[in-house]
């Protein structure tokens, strides 16, 4: 009996480590040079990355994937959705192909059905619950239905009047699809899917949403929103996202259903009308959402419940149409080096995790070139920079201009003092950046490499390609401390009960 009783407990224990909630990323492949599958897995491995979104099934990145344990999700395309939401036939047909096929050698997690069909395709919407309904049936009858999880990725746009979050609610238009959708996501245990844009949230506010809310950059309390109905106090537009997306649902009486973020992110580079398509705006604001969920912060609202999100997304796509920004979301170029170095150092060893904290001191874009100069005879004098590499003949004097020095001079006292953020000021004119400033023969101090290029710095654990290793996980010490009492709880009630 206490066997059995134990064999209980740790399934319920599994269970509890399957709901940790986790950081993955999107793989798009409107790339002219896109890297082959087995080249993107090398990829995701030695980032750690442990759960991928596909935006398709295709054959060779599934095959590719087989017998890595990192959990897919492969999606319905679009364009198929009119012939599936309206066969049980095609439906059962596209399961056996893409998803029977592979599995479980490739670990299959959940199924996508499309993607922001609500909102920017009507006619598809008509059939989307049936579609989702054909594929599940699908999968019962291959009992896959409780390893395989299906859902939709919705547009946070369908939630209106979201802030403050406690007034919320879904546009009715789209009631009569939206209930039975939710219906069928509370019936079979699955999650509601949203696709996330602050930066998008912050370019249409015409300043009302401030940069750093949209960041995700620690606000003082006198700076956070305020829900004047809760009282519940938001540090960014995530969080305010997600529990709008929960109180929307429980305005239709849906209450158990959990968020998942399919998509979010920040684009890296845009065109003159978008000045904050950065990258060092991109970096802060995927480090800050990786250690906000993989530290199970939760929202004001679920306090300690993570949101388990995809970033969006792998690589910079430069073959997408649009603006300069669609073409660069991506965390690593088609040649996989990172496009910059996530500021990681305490959520574990994922993602060009900057595991080494190899951050410099520059100067701001635009600072005054007098202060930067007042900067430089400042860190040279009173701040006891050795600023001989500065002078004429010496490896740092060229360029020879203020900028330049100042980079030097900044960053070498940001590296005496320890690089506390504090020591990286200047009077407002210079800012921690992960870009190595190094050129031809000046090298910073705490420099890993020369050019200006980002190193792929990963934990010597990344290197490994065994599947089975510890290192696969994507949660640095993925148990974690709740799970540790678990396993301690665990042993307790066994001793007791033997």
């Amino acid at each position: 009996m206490a066997k059995h009783f134990l064999l209980l407990l740790f399934a319920v224990y599994v269970a509890a480590i399957d709901e940790e909630p986790f950081i993955g990323v999107n793989i798009g492949r409107d790339l002219s040079d896109m890297p082959h599958p087995t080249q993107v897995v090398a990829l995701l491995k030695a980032q750690q990355i442990r759960h991928v979104r596909l935006y398709d099934a295709d054959q060779a990145m599934l095959i590719a994937l087989a017998n890595t344990r990192i959990q897919v999700a492969v999606s319905v395309p679009n364009q198929e959705i009119l012939a599936i939401g309206q066969s049980n036939t095609t439906a059962a047909k596209w399961v056996s192909h893409n998803v029977i096929a592979n599995y479980p050698a490739t670990n299959i997690t959940t199924i996508c059905v499309g993607s922001d069909v609500l909102t920017t395709l009507p006619y598809a919407a008509k059939v989307l619950v049936s579609a989702l309904k054909f594929i599940h049936s699908a999968l019962v009858a291959s009992n896959l239905d409780h390893q395989i999880k299906v859902s939709t990725p919705l547009s946070s746009s369908m939630i209106l009047d979201s802030f403050p979050p406690s007034q919320a609610f879904f546009n009715r238009s789209l009631n009569p699809v939206l209930v039975p959708m939710l219906d069928f996501l509370q019936t079979t245990g699955s999650y509601l899917m949203l696709n996330i844009y602050p930066y998008y949230d912050y370019m249409q506010s015409n300043g009302v949403i401030p940069l750093d809310y949209a960041l995700f950059k620690p606000l003082p309390p006198n700076k956070e929103a305020i829900d004047s109905n809760s009282l519940l106090h938001y540090s960014n537009v995530f969080d305010a996202a997600v529990d709008a997306a929960y109180v929307a649902m429980a305005f239709l009486n849906y209450t158990n259903i959990r968020v998942v973020v399919t998509e979010t992110g920040w684009p890296s580079k845009g065109d003159s009308n978008e000045p904050d398509a950065t990258v060092e705006n991109a970096n802060t604001y995927n480090s800050n959402l990786i250690k906000h969920v993989l530290n199970i912060t939760g929202t004001p609202k679920h306090p300690g419940i993570g949101v388990s999100t995809y970033i969006y997304e792998l690589y910079n796509e430069d073959a997408k149409a649009g603006p300069l920004s669609e073409k660069n979301w991506g965390l690593f170029d088609a040649n996989g080096k990172p496009v910059y170095v996530l500021h990681l150092t305490e959520s574990g060893g994922v993602l060009a995790n900057d595991t080494t904290n190899q951050t410099y001191c520059v100067a701001k874009d635009g600072a005054d070139p007098k202060m930067l100069q007042a900067g430089i005879d400042w860190a040279c004098g009173p701040g006891k920079v050795d600023c001989s590499p500065l002078l004429q003949g010496q490896p740092c004097y060229e360029p020879d201009n203020v900028v330049a020095h100042a980079n030097y001079a900044f960053d070498t006292y940001y590296h005496q003092m320890g690089k506390s953020p504090q020591s990286c000021d200047f009077n407002g004119m210079a800012t921690i950046s992960t870009t190595n400033p190094s050129h031809g023969s000046c090298v910073f101090p705490g420099s890993l490499g020369n050019n200006g290029t980002f190193p792929n710095v990963t934990l010597s654990s990344m290197n490994s390609t065994n599947s089975d290793s510890s290192a696969c996980n994507l949660h640095s010490g993925e148990l974690g401390i709740r799970s540790l009492l678990m396993v301690i709880v665990l042993l307790l009630w066994g001793v007791a009960l033997l």
